[in-house]
């Protein structure tokens, strides 16, 4: 990643010297005497372990001079947490508490689809939760608001970063709200409940006597905030055409930099982090960046830089008791999903129970990083990390440079909210990146929303084939229960097909909350879709409209398609509320579901099938309130952001 040199010698490197004595004395004093075991005075004496050893933390396998540096271990207060953790991720069930969280977003831009998508990711999912019943959940976003980014790009915008910091901020808080993204908690690290947070969580960790201070030299990229090892550097040229070193992953321009910084053992922490991980399968997710960071931890960690020096950064937090030093903007940015929760006095109510929904160019951040600096401070590392990919416009990465990067407010503007909501969390795969252009919208939305749910509605609520507007009985004798599909037509009027649709329906709830459970909401949505495809055909298939209604055998076939449809529509109402929530609510209260009426928890469907009562058989219809979902004109144009 970059040198480092400590004020009293170098620090452990893979091909030190020999190493002198008062290197070793420093080193051991920089250490901590509460780690080696001394009192104030007198001669090591041993402490008995608490806790299982395959948790202890290795010490650094650098060497300070040729030595082994192995003159520092992690506090045994560490494995507790870990063992706590391990139980904790596992427990489930009604009253549990749940914290989500999506990333603080960055203050030195405008919002773009790809934080929309993580604030309706968690949007989605505390929806879904609290639908179920499944206990008191919150969900915290904000935005961070500290960095040489900011301060940059508050200089050339001719402001002050507090000036930019208030009118981003306010975007983003128009951004959500417009999006109908629920969240409880709004945090600023500007503001000083963080701060105070920050300044104590900062004390944990010198207390901890997992920080040192020292000189360090390395490839430093302000857009990334962070120092970049040479494996992850190319060669580029800059805005005047000059040759100059730039990110790997990201082309940003780097710069040499040197300067006094404080440091984290990061390094000491790679076989707790190991551990963790191999015992909390689940803990990221998907799988796929799960595995990346194990490949992470199967390489040694360097240990971090986590402050700047003052001169340098003025826009950000003081380390405590050095003026001269600024915390790292990623420490103070991470610990809002504490400050949040009221550490350093109230937090226990709700860490670790915490869903981080991640996009993955931070994921270093949240899976290496910040679980060692929790355990460092001594706490339990978050339940779950949900990582999802960026989106691309036409194929190529959203940029400033390039003119395309898409604003979500024009985009709901032209689209409606529920519709662009849908399309996101409809067409985003956590897994692997996701195309975007204008196009691409209108076709789904229109095919999905506005032809096959809207005009399933219409037509099974008309007044032509529904005059009564009532939610119709079900007749036994036209749709007979059987066992296995391949018996259907042997009695009543039922094929095979709609038996096939009545199953499909009936296990929706669970294949859907399934999904959602496996932050797979692009699959759920998909299997909605299906069945609402069925529920079409099987409306198709029957042609009410061509039924007599003079004949009772005809108008008890006719109130049965009737029935069945409704019913379907009811469920993918219900299931559809995390998504599409004011379209949802238009649809459930024309079919007259009450506010008591539409949770995911015993979600039943078809009763008189099953020979129990139907509440809603003969149920007067709500009003009608027009068209569930207007079609979007062919006609669109490319939505870009609006520079702040």
């Amino acid at each position: 990643m970059g040198q480092f040199t400590a004020n009293t010698g170098t620090w452990p490197s893979p091909r030190g010297q020999s190493m002198s004595p008062e290197a070793r004395a420093a080193a051991e004093h920089v250490a901590g005497r509460r780690f080696l075991g001394r009192g104030p005075a007198g001669p090591a004496r041993p402490r008995r372990a608490r806790a299982s050893r395959r948790f202890r933390a290795a010490a650094p396998r650098r060497r300070i001079d040729g030595a082994a540096a192995d003159m520092w271990r992690p506090p045994r207060r560490l494995p507790r947490p870990l063992r706590r953790a391990a139980a904790t991720a596992t427990a489930t069930g009604p009253g549990r508490r749940l914290l989500l969280s999506t990333p603080i977003f960055y203050a030195n831009g405008p919002p773009h689809i790809g934080h929309l998508y993580s604030a309706l990711l968690a949007d989605a999912l505390l929806r879904h939760r609290r639908l179920r019943a499944a206990g008191p959940a919150r969900l915290c976003t904000g935005t961070d608001e500290h960095g040489l980014k900011i301060q940059q790009a508050a200089a050339a915008a001719g402001t002050s970063p507090a000036e930019l910091c208030e009118r981003v901020s306010g975007l983003f808080r128009q951004a959500l709200s417009q999006a109908g993204v629920a969240y409880t908690d709004f945090t600023r690290t500007s503001e000083l409940r963080h701060q105070r947070a920050v300044r104590h969580f900062w004390g944990a960790l010198r207390d901890g006597g997992v920080l040192y201070k020292g000189s360090y030299e390395g490839w430093y990229c302000t857009p990334e905030e962070s120092f970049l090892p040479e494996s992850q550097l190319a060669e580029g040229t800059d805005a005047q055409g000059r040759p100059c070193k730039v990110s790997l992953e990201t082309g940003h321009e780097v710069h040499w930099t040197k300067e006094e910084n404080y440091m984290f053992r990061l390094s000491a922490f790679r076989d707790p982090l190991q551990n963790w991980l191999r015992d909390n399968p689940r803990a990221i997710f998907p799988d796929p960046f799960y595995q990346c960071v194990l490949r992470w931890l199967d390489e040694d960690l360097p240990d971090l830089s986590v402050s700047r020096e003052r001169n340098r950064l003025q826009w950000g937090i003081p380390v405590p008791s050095d003026p001269t030093q600024t915390i790292y903007v990623w420490v103070d940015a991470l610990v809002n999903y504490l400050s949040v929760v009221g550490y350093p006095e109230s937090h226990g109510a709700w860490w670790p129970a915490v869903h981080h929904v991640v996009g993955k160019d931070i994921l270093k951040f949240h899976a290496l990083y910040w679980p060692a600096l929790l355990l460092a401070a001594g706490l339990e590392p978050p339940e779950r990390i949900l990582v999802h990919s960026h989106w691309t416009v036409r194929g190529q990465k959203m940029s400033k440079s390039l003119g395309n990067v898409v604003d979500p407010g024009v985009c709901m503007g032209q689209y409606g909210v529920d519709g662009f909501r849908y399309f996101l969390l409809r067409q985003g795969v956590p897994e692997r990146d996701c195309d975007y252009y204008d196009e691409k919208v209108v076709k789904l939305v229109n095919s999905e929303l506005a032809d096959a749910l809207g005009g399933l509605l219409n037509r099974s609520t008309a007044p032509s084939i529904n005059p009564s507007n009532t939610y119709p009985c079900f007749s036994e004798p036209c749709f007979p229960k059987v066992l296995d599909s391949r018996e259907a037509g042997g009695t009543g009027r039922a094929c095979a097909e709609d038996y096939r649709l009545v199953a499909a329906v009936a296990s929706l709830p669970v294949q859907v909350d399934t999904y959602f459970e496996g932050f797979q909401i692009y699959k759920a949505l998909e299997c909605i879709a299906q069945c609402v495809r069925q529920t079409n055909g099987f409306f198709q298939r029957h042609r009410p409209w061509k039924l007599d209604r003079r004949d009772a055998g005809e108008q008890l076939w006719l109130d049965t398609i009737l029935h069945v449809t409704l019913e379907c529509l009811r469920v993918y109402g219900t299931l559809l509320q995390p998504v599409v929530p004011h379209m949802a609510d238009k649809l459930l209260s024309r079919l007259a579901v009450g506010p008591g009426e539409r949770h995911l928890s015993g979600l039943a469907f078809l009763a008189r099938y099953d020979g129990k009562p139907c509440p809603f058989e003969g149920r007067q219809l709500g009003p009608d309130t027009g068209i569930l979902f207007h079609r979007l004109g062919n006609s669109v144009q490319p939505h870009r952001a609006v520079p702040v």
